[in-house]
Formats: structure tokens, sequence, C-alpha cells
């Protein structure tokens, strides 16, 4: 009887990758041009071009397919983008526990989820304080989508943190959260619109009206998407003219139209007077907007974490007292 433990398939399998070809994988899927991609990780270009060829082998795949003018990602490579970012994310916080985080030197990533809306009114002093602060610190976006949260727990295990405002589906035991910054919706309509004249705007105005709508699906409203609770509240059906999945770019489709929409104040305030939009108040009473960052109760002990967790919120608080 052979007494030696058992090694699962999966440890197995674990075992014999070389998980250098992770952070090759990143760069590569990230810059989609192998000279570059070893430029990013200190490696030869020779070297950067073998893992590729491992790569491919143990996908099966071209994952960099050459096109005219450069190459370009695989259907494959593109599933594996966000899945290659959360596991390095969450290797390099592994390896950083129980670590004294010194900014001034450190070096690693933060990822974070966020709307576009809070990169526009968030984003220019985080990234200033984190380029002031922490030099060496490599801050990474990723672009909320409505449909993200099937499973939240797993979402924000893989990564540092996301901006978002309360939700029910946020509130379970792995989760925690700081306040951050507050806002209202307002009704943006171009100036030369009649309304705009009238300096306000009823819900039967609203009602008839055409409609710019972010993060609405083709068919029906989701009902996860903060706009649609503001829509229910309002006990508005919008005429939906214009669907787009960001914020940013809401009011650029309601410049120059004779279309209405639902947007955050502050974001409102900063492309008002640049595209020609009037700014009103929302009639009925639409719920106030608390924005929120979120992480996973793993991180709570991380020095790293900390750090940023304080940082947002001192930034969040200076941004908070103007609008």
């Amino acid at each position: 009887m052979d007494p030696s433990p058992r090694i699962s398939a999966p440890t197995a399998r674990l075992a014999n990758l070389d998980l250098n070809l992770l952070v090759s994988l990143r760069e590569l899927l990230r810059e989609r041009n192998v000279t570059r991609a070893a430029a990013r990780i200190g490696i030869s270009q020779p070297a950067a071009s073998a893992a590729l060829s491992r790569l491919r082998r143990h996908f099966d795949d071209e994952l960099l397919a050459r096109r005219p003018g450069g190459y370009v990602l695989t259907p494959l490579a593109s599933q594996l983008v966000d899945q290659v970012e959360g596991v390095c994310s969450a290797a390099e916080r592994l390896f950083d526990t129980g670590h004294r985080f010194d900014p001034a030197t450190a070096r690693r990533g933060f990822t974070l989820l966020v709307a576009d809306y809070t990169v526009a009114v968030l984003g220019p002093a985080l990234s200033s304080a984190l380029a002031a602060r922490a030099p060496g610190v490599e801050l990474r976006l990723r672009l909320v989508r409505e449909s993200f949260s099937a499973d939240i727990g797993e979402t924000i295990r893989l990564i540092d943190g996301m901006f978002a405002p309360h939700a029910v589906r946020f509130e379970r035991p792995e989760l925690n959260s700081t306040g951050l910054f507050s806002d209202r919706w307002v009704c943006v309509v171009d100036r030369g619109h009649p309304s705009a004249a009238a300096g306000e705007l009823t819900l039967d105005e609203l009602a008839a009206m055409p409609w710019v709508v972010p993060f609405a699906p083709d068919r029906g409203m989701s009902a996860a998407a903060p706009m649609t609770r503001q829509l229910n509240r309002l006990g508005l059906e919008p005429d939906i003219r214009v669907r787009v999945e960001s914020y940013l770019s809401v009011p650029y489709l309601v410049a120059g139209t004779d279309r209405v929409a639902l947007l955050q104040e502050r974001l409102a305030r900063q492309v008002a007077d640049r595209l020609g939009l009037a700014v009103l108040d929302c009639p009925g009473e639409p719920g106030p907007i608390a924005e929120r960052l979120w992480w996973h109760t793993d991180l709570d002990a991380d020095p790293a974490h900390r750090w940023l967790r304080d940082v947002v919120v001192e930034i969040a608080a200076e941004v908070g007292t103007t609008r």
C-alpha cells in the first residue's frame, strides 16, 4: 500500500505551470506587441517571443493574431484579459500581505472597478496623489458595466476595490465599504430647448420627451442600473432614442438635440458650458447619490490597501466640499 499522499489533478497542473507566464500573458495582452511587452517586464525580446510561443501552445490559440499594422487579440485572448488582470492583482496582494508598505518606494498595482462618472469626479485628484506620493504604483481602472454584478463577491475578491453607490446586492458579509462623496440627479437639455428658457421641467414634459439613457439594454430596462431605479422612482417610462454604455457620453448625445437625460450634477456642471447645456432640477423625488468605496474583507489588514483607502477617502473629502 502506497502511503504517499495523492496529489489532486488541479494541484498537479498548477505545480507544473511556470507562473512567470502569467506576467508575460498580462503584458502581451495589454501591449499587443512583443517588444513593448518585453520592455515592461524587463526581459529580452526573444524571451518574450518564447513566452508567447509557450502560451500559444498551452491555450492552443494564437492569442495575438498578426494583421496589417500590428497584432490584434483573438476572441479567446479577449476573454482572458480581465481574468489575467484579476489573477495577477490577487497574486500581488497575496505576496505583499504582511509587508510594511512604503508608498514612496513601493512597486505594485491597484485595480479598481469604476464608472466613468467617478473617474471624472475623483480621477484627476487620485491620479495626481498617486503620482506624487507613490510614483512606483500602477493604477489600473476597469470601467464598470451594469451587468457585472452577477457574482459581485467573486468580482471584488480579484480586485482591490469598486466605486459604487450602495445597493442591496452589495449587502454581503465579505464586503466592506466606506462613504466617499454625495451628489444628486439633475436633468440636462440643450440650451436651445424651450424648457431651458423656462428653467424647469415637469414630469409630464419628461414623459413626452425623447431620452438618452446609459446602460439601458435593447429590451426593457436593467433593474440593477442606477438610472433605472431613478426613472422608476419618478414613475417614468422613457422614450429612449439613444442607449449608451457610458455616463460621460450622455451629455454629448443631448447637446444640439431635443433630447433629455438624467445625469449626476457634478458631471453635468463639468461639461454644461462647453457643450451648451442647461442643467435643471429634476422634478419629483429622485434618490440621492452616495458614492462608496467597496472592498473584500480579505484586504482589511493589508497595509498597502489601508494606505490606498486612506488616500481615496482623503481625496473624496476634498471633492465632496465642491460641486
